[in-house]
């Protein structure tokens, strides 16, 4: 009989920030402060996941938080179909 071969899973390579962002200026989140938001969010108004960002996981449950109360505020649309 032949035997198979095991074949390994690929993993991707995820670029990682060496510091997160609001460690490195001494913030947390603010909802006022639409640019820094703003880098935060895709193209299509999604929040960008911890691992692509490179925030620490504390702030990034406080960058979510202000940036859905900068969304409810109106400060930042949802979509990019929302913007006037």
């Amino acid at each position: 009989m032949a035997t198979k071969k095991k074949t390994t899973k690929t993993q991707r390579k995820v670029r990682k920030n060496t510091e997160c962002y609001f460690t490195q200026t001494g913030t947390t989140p603010d909802y006022k402060e639409v640019l820094v938001l703003r880098r935060f969010i895709s193209d299509r108004g999604k929040i960008i996941p911890q691992k692509y960002s490179g925030v620490t996981s504390t702030h990034q449950r406080k960058l979510a938080r202000e940036i859905k109360r900068a969304r409810y505020m109106g400060l930042i649309p949802y979509t990019e179909r929302h913007s006037i």
